[in-house]
């Protein structure tokens, strides 16, 4: 024993001052680049990597809950259930109140370099125009043969002259459709080759009725011809609200909504007309019937959005707005009225968190994209850019909802986990906003704000005291030394304490014997 502490205590002190600054630099190296991996792993996947390969890796080895293992049944079936909503809130949505992509989202592109959609955005786009307007049957006519093969295309310029040729065989109704949304330049070139889509739709939509029932190919076609009639009227109502013929617009809406529900329309959930015709009733003013479209659509059998919640926080919220003060309400507590107008903002708040900012003008806005997430930053952006002209437009509304929407948070603190309202706020939205959201001049908004782990921190310590021992032990080598003998002398003095009081309790025989072994 008293040979190990002399030969320890040799090579302590034949170490040099070099040896320490090359110890505590290649530390400092060491821990410098786990740091850099770390953080770069953090910011790209938003976990840390030590934390993630010591859950899915060593836990188990260590005898960890297998986590697809449930406790119980009660578990198994809330699990299966909150996964399947979890499935369900994740779904990529086609934004209702859509740019037109020539005579918008192109003229962006021109005035300012930037690229407003994703090609993940665009690819969506793409597949729902195959959904909409192809059919088996399109082989049987040659222009819509062609077109069949135009939705396809990746190129623009080759889309658009495939419509043309199209065009040149006869009146193709889905021909017009892509010139105008992609190659026209204003909202009134969009107008007029909608108009020349709608007479074309009009017909073959008329004729495939009469056929429908003849057998599946002619219910397939009419079913398609059924979508192309009702996305064309919907695009002209939505180029009589940009034109400023509000009044028009909301007619045709209706009228949409009511061909809907009479045809049974199978892609209403895709369309959303409804959040079209609350918008242009909104800028009508007409809140009377604002709240009679609210009242059929939020509904608990039907799906959220963000235009519903916070559209209803915005008519309570007009009630007591104009005469809400903060200091009044601290002094004399919330009226009956404020209290719902303060419920429906937290109800908003925790469907869609991210809405406020952007209503504040915390946060610049940008061009919508073409789809959206619910409940994510995306979906915020397509909200807010329609509907902030709506807000300023109410009296005191933007000041009530500065001063409550915060207090959501209280009553939602793991929002991840357990929600008051909906169901928990689903952990995939960040990721799929970012394929959504051009990310180059946008910073996806992110709820709940991460926390950095654990494991960046401590590596950021480490390096820093690390790099800083380096430091000074350079600079001043002997003093250096001098602190290291002793702090390693100290680290071992409990261990040299145990052996001593071992040697004494047992005989020098037994314990010459044990060192034997």
């Amino acid at each position: 024993m008293f040979g190990t502490e002399s030969s320890l205590s040799m090579f302590l002190n034949t170490l040099t001052p070099k040896f320490y600054v090359a110890l505590t630099g290649t530390s400092s190296l060491i821990s410098g680049l786990i740091l850099i991996f770390e953080w770069w792993y953090f910011r790209k996947y938003g976990t840390s990597f030590i934390e993630q390969v010591s859950v899915s890796h060593l836990r188990p080895l260590l005898g960890g809950v297998d986590s697809s293992t449930p406790s119980s049944a009660n578990t198994s079936n809330g699990e299966a259930d909150s996964s399947r909503q979890s499935v369900s809130e994740c779904k990529v949505w086609r934004n209702p109140l859509n740019l037109f992509r020539g005579a918008e989202y192109n003229r962006y592109t021109w005035v300012t370099g930037r690229e407003p959609l994703t090609y993940y955005d665009m690819n969506l786009s793409a597949q729902d125009h195959q959904t909409f307007f192809t059919c088996d049957s399109d082989h049987l006519r040659p222009a819509d043969a062609i077109m069949q093969k135009a939705w396809r295309e990746r190129n623009p310029q080759a889309r658009i002259s495939a419509a043309h040729e199209a065009l040149e065989l006869e009146d193709c109704a889905t021909a017009f459709i892509l010139l105008a949304e992609e190659e026209a330049t204003t909202i009134m070139e969009a107008e007029r080759l909608f108009k020349q889509a709608l007479k074309a739709g009009d017909v073959c939509y008329r004729r495939s009725q009469q056929l429908q029932h003849h057998g599946t190919q002619y219910e397939a076609q009419h079913r398609r011809d059924t979508n192309v009639l009702v996305y064309i009227k919907r695009r002209l109502a939505m180029c009589s609200r940009k034109l400023g013929r509000t009044r028009e617009a909301v007619k045709m809406m209706r009228d949409l909504c009511v061909f809907q529900l009479m045809k049974e329309f199978p892609l209403l959930s895709m369309f959303n007309i409804h959040e079209n015709l609350l918008e242009s009733l909104l800028e009508l003013q007409n809140y009377a019937d604002v709240q009679a479209v609210l009242a059929k659509y939020d509904d608990i059998s039907l799906p959220k959005s963000a235009t519903i919640c916070y559209t209803a926080a915005l008519l309570k919220a007009r009630a007591v707005s104009d005469k809400f003060s903060p200091e009044a309400a601290s002094r004399r507590g919330l009226s009956t009225a404020e209290m719902n107008a303060v419920e429906a903002i937290h109800r908003a708040v925790e469907f869609n968190p991210h809405v406020p900012k952007y209503l504040l003008e915390m946060k610049s806005l940008i061009l919508p994209p073409e789809h959206i997430l619910k409940r994510g930053d995306s979906e915020a952006i397509a909200y807010a850019f329609f509907h902030l002209q709506h807000w300023k437009r109410v009296e005191g509304a933007l000041n009530l909802l500065h001063c409550t929407w915060e207090g959501t948070f209280r009553m939602i603190p793991y929002p991840l986990e357990k929600g008051h309202l909906f169901y928990p706020y689903p952990i995939c939205t960040e990721t799929a906003d970012r394929e959504l959201l051009p990310t180059v001049f946008h910073e996806v908004s992110v709820y709940p704000k991460k926390e950095l782990p654990f494991f960046i921190l401590f590596t950021a310590g480490l390096c820093s005291f690390t790099a800083m021992l380096a430091l000074l032990t350079h600079q001043f080598p002997e003093l250096m030394g001098v602190f290291a003998k002793a702090f390693l002398s100290t680290l071992f003095a409990p261990l040299n304490f145990i052996m001593e009081k071992v040697e004494s309790i047992l005989p020098s025989s037994l314990w010459h014997q044990l060192t034997r072994i």
